[in-house]
């Protein structure tokens, strides 16, 4: 069997099984609280107050229909089953199904962590790049400032920085998603929604400013996001460009008189891009994770608004446990896709992952 298939099976089985370990671990946290307490969080909100309830006759009307006394095997068995069938429950904050309302709020992330990761990729991978190229020259000295600023500057602040500028100051790059009057086209029946990326579905609906407009929205949150990731990238790509322009095999093309920008964008960075991408899976979660605060600072209408909202009031442990399950959902994929393409460009680490 050729090693990448071997190793794309492996990965795949993995897959199913880290899903089911995450989530007996999740469910298996909730169960520690008492029985009575896990109860109150299936109440609707607001019948504590309700004079026509009875909370201890509803709450064990909850306890009875939810198997809250069944042992922990069974309750995660039952649990996990509608989860498969796509109930997910029923939000009562949100008044709608968990899983529907997962999904409509999907395409607002996707699109806004599409365009942060298609910024950090290649501007992390060039400038590190450069940076290792010119080694203690003037664009590595400015490269390592601003990445080391990136670093230590947390998200939240570096949001709140650049709309006091950008936004509060210049008036350049609104937060949101769309302007009020925007947001009434796109709902309006003159508007198609066919992919839910609004850059996307502003072309296709020949609305090029809707596309725009949403271009405008996406800087802020997309440089707040990726900013962080991206200095973590460039510096692990400099950092292996410096070592592979020190190889031998760099001296001999050198002495066969090939030019230097072959020499280093062709031959070294492609070298150095093996390990730049090991860096990237390992961000792969933390950027996901990441979005979700991005959005609640810019009011960015994504699946932030499932959690947030089952925080308000009073706790919504259906909403909440959808989303930690979805948040799964979304990491392993991405941590397949990059697993794979490491394997793609590095054969050695192919074949050792193969024979484990």
């Amino acid at each position: 069997m050729p090693a990448l298939l071997k190793f794309l099976i492996r990965r795949l089985f993995a897959v199913p099984v880290t899903l089911l370990i995450i989530t007996a671990t999740l469910y298996g946290i909730l169960m520690l609280a008492p029985v009575e307490m896990r109860a109150e969080l299936y109440m609707p909100r607001g019948s504590s107050n309700n004079p026509n309830h009875n909370p201890e006759l509803l709450r064990q009307q909850i306890i009875r229909e939810h198997g809250l006394n069944d042992p922990y095997p069974v309750q995660y068995i039952r649990w996990a089953g509608r989860l498969l069938r796509g109930d997910w429950g029923w939000s009562p904050g949100f008044r709608d199904d968990v899983l529907e309302a997962l999904l409509a709020r999907t395409p607002a992330t996707a699109e806004l962590t599409l365009y942060a990761i298609l910024l950090l990729i290649p501007v992390g991978i060039i400038s590190g790049g450069l940076a290792g190229a010119k080694e203690h020259r003037a664009a590595d000295h400015i490269f390592r400032i601003v990445a080391f600023i990136a670093t230590a500057i947390p998200p939240f602040v570096l949001a709140l920085v650049l709309l006091g500028i950008f936004y509060a100051g210049l008036k350049w790059f609104p937060p949101g998603r769309l302007s009020i009057s925007e947001q009434y086209i796109v709902a309006g029946p003159g508007f198609t929604s066919y992919t839910g990326l609004l850059t996307l579905d502003g072309l296709l609906n020949d609305r090029p400013d809707i596309s725009l407009s949403a271009l405008r929205h996406l800087v802020l949150p997309c440089i707040t996001l990726s900013m962080v990731h991206w200095a973590t990238l460039g510096r692990m790509t400099r950092a292996m460009m410096i070592e592979e322009l020190h190889k031998d095999y760099v001296t001999v093309a050198r002495g066969k008189g090939l030019k230097e920008r072959m020499v280093i964008w062709r031959h070294a960075l492609h070298n150095a891009m093996i390990p730049a991408l090991n860096s990237i899976a390992l961000s792969a979660a933390s950027l996901i994770m990441g979005v979700f605060v991005v959005e609640v600072i810019f009011g960015f209408p994504g699946v932030s608004e499932v959690i947030v909202n089952s925080m308000l009031d009073a706790p919504d442990i259906v909403a909440a446990m959808g989303f930690a399950v979805y948040s799964v959902l979304l990491v392993l994929p991405v941590m397949l896709i990059l697993d794979v393409l490491q394997a793609v460009f590095d054969p050695r680490l192919r074949d050792t992952l193969a024979e484990q």
